[in-house]
């Protein structure tokens, strides 16, 4: 071949060598700014998160006052619930403590009783015997429930008084309620109404109705009940009087 050929052959080889070569650097300068920008992208994507960590304080704050506003509200509820435990537990208290603890009657007691249900119901020992009677009928709710609504009516507390409203409603007007007592649509329409402000008034159509129904179908057959009899028999054997 001839010189001249063969040199130009080696100069177009070295230009394209030495062209190659600022083609191959050029894409790698461009890989490296690729890279580079890759890498400020990444570190600005760090740099807000490290920054929101403020934020996320932020966030947290206000996490920590939507839990305030939770905590208030379930110490309220808490509180809310133990009142109502404590109202439930004094309505409870005092339905057992007129039957365990009332008096021993007397001959007279018991013959009175016979006379009206009025000095019946007038009568500690009286409405605990009418009670345990009412028991072997399954009817004790219709006593426990005047009982609550009797101690429910000294009440002058406010809030005491909203929250013994609740347990009584809870406990005896609520149709959910196992021990619900027996009352016309127009009593429990007027208990609904008085349950948006409640008062120690509440109850007290509510509580006449429960005390004529005990005394037209319940006191007639207590007075002819072996509970009565015996009771009545016990007493006048140990009265000299008698």
């Amino acid at each position: 071949m001839p010189t001249d050929v063969i040199k130009a052959k080696n100069n177009l080889l070295s230009v394209g060598i030495h062209a190659e070569i600022p083609m191959g650097s050029e894409r790698m300068e461009m890989r490296k700014r690729q890279m580079s920008a890759q890498q400020e992208t990444s570190a600005g994507g760090a740099a807000p998160a490290q920054q929101d960590q403020p934020g996320q304080g932020s966030r947290g704050s206000n996490a920590c006052c939507f839990c305030w506003c939770c905590c208030c509200s379930c110490s309220w509820n808490e509180d809310r619930e133990e009142r109502t435990r404590k109202a439930s537990s004094d309505v409870k208290t005092e339905g057992p403590t007129d039957c365990d603890d009332s008096p021993k009657p007397t001959v007279e007691d018991v013959r009175s009783w016979g006379q009206s249900f009025d000095k019946l119901m007038h009568c500690p020992a009286g409405r605990s015997a009418f009670r345990q009677f009412l028991r072997t009928e399954f009817s004790e709710e219709n006593m426990l429930f005047w009982l609550a609504c009797e101690e429910f009516s000294k009440e002058t507390n406010k809030s005491a008084i909203e929250d013994k409203a609740r347990v009584i409603y809870e406990d005896y007007i609520s149709i959910l309620s196992p021990k619900e007592v027996s009352l016309d649509s127009r009593v429990r329409e007027v208990i609904n109404r008085n349950m948006l402000e409640p008062t120690s008034h509440t109850f007290d159509d509510a509580q006449l109705q429960i005390y004529t129904l005990m005394q037209r179908d319940s006191y007639p057959r207590f007075m002819n009940s072996p509970v009565y009899k015996n009771l009545f028999k016990s007493l006048s054997e140990q009265s000299p009087e008698c």
